[in-house]
């Protein structure tokens, strides 16, 4: 995918993220249980605006990329692991919440590390 197309589809991400946190914090509201829904919904309103913040540093920002592609997927995992263990009681598959967990702690430290990278030319 080329990187145009990789951009346009981090916008798009964190408007499903920020859809599935406002709905899962709203469904938390309403349960019997809403710990992992409200989970949910943490992880999905604190990354949803990471991304739009990493499609908008994209054309100068050299991590921007790998940032949001390990943020959005990292927080997909994370999130949909969380939806089966309250949907079904069981999580998607063995340390998929982990897994996830430190997928966005990667995606995190790409920003980290982009802070220290020049600057891509205009």
């Amino acid at each position: 995918m080329p990187t145009s197309g990789l951009r346009a589809t981090t916008l798009f991400v964190a408007g499903l993220m920020g859809i599935a946190g406002v709905v899962s914090a709203a469904a938390a509201s309403h349960g019997t249980d809403p710990r992992l829904l409200a989970e949910i919904s943490a992880m999905c309103l604190a990354h949803a605006p990471a991304l739009v913040a990493l499609y908008a540093a994209w054309p100068s920002f050299r991590t921007a990329p790998v940032a949001a592609l390990l943020i959005a997927f990292g927080t997909a995992l994370f999130s949909a692991d969380l939806a089966m263990r309250h949907v079904t009681g069981q999580g998607l598959f063995p340390m998929s919440a982990p897994l996830g967990g430190t997928t966005i702690m990667a995606g995190w430290l790409a920003v980290s590390i982009g802070a220290f990278l020049p600057r891509k030319a205009p």
